[in-house]
């Protein structure tokens, strides 16, 4: 174990948080983490990816990435996404599982920490097209645990995959339930 996973990990115990990981299942895939609701889940996040040691990139706003911390977010992992326009981004994910031999992808599915009537569909479009599992991730503040511990094989049906992920997130809280976004498409 490396001094920073050990660090990591203390620190988590330290602020009695229990970390949860069922190993992926393959070399690639997109894990969702829901619910997004505080600024606090990103250094919660961050902490458990490193005692968890698991390699994962993950994908926040490009407004993020601006001097001084984008070269660090980068190094941590941290993949740019311009929000405000179309850039084919789905289009270039695809692309890069099928370049890399092992990669697996965390997204926050609402985009935002304030409550939205829908997830945005980015992650769902990757997966069918990449043919990828979907990790179900979560950092609980009800229970203070935070990891990964489910993956769905979605198949395309909409309503189906996403009755399976509002059944898993259930009794899932953010820090601020009432901002936790519904776990639908939008119409």
């Amino acid at each position: 174990m490396t001094l920073a996973a050990r660090i990591a990990g203390a620190l988590l115990r330290l602020a009695r948080w229990q970390a949860v990981l069922v190993p992926p299942p393959g070399p690639k895939g997109l894990i969702v983490v829901y619910p997004h609701t505080s600024n606090w889940d990103f250094p919660i996040g961050m902490l458990y990816k490193l005692a968890v040691r698991l390699p994962v990139r993950w994908m926040g706003k490009d407004t993020l990435f601006r001097a001084p911390f984008g070269g660090l977010l980068r190094r941590l992992g941290g993949i740019p996404v311009n929000r405000r326009a179309q850039t084919g981004f789905v289009e270039e994910m695809v692309a890069e599982f099928d370049r890399q031999p092992w990669m697996w992808l965390v997204l926050a599915p609402e985009g935002t920490r304030s409550h939205t009537d829908h997830w945005k569909s980015g992650f769902y479009r990757i997966a069918l097209a990449a043919r990828l599992p979907l990790g179900l991730g979560f950092i609980d503040y009800a229970t203070r645990r935070v990891g990964v511990d489910s993956y769905l094989e979605l198949s395309g049906d909409e309503q189906a995959d996403f009755a399976c992920i509002r059944a898993f997130y259930a009794d899932k809280r953010g820090l601020r339930p009432q901002q936790a976004s519904d776990i639908r498409l939008r119409r």
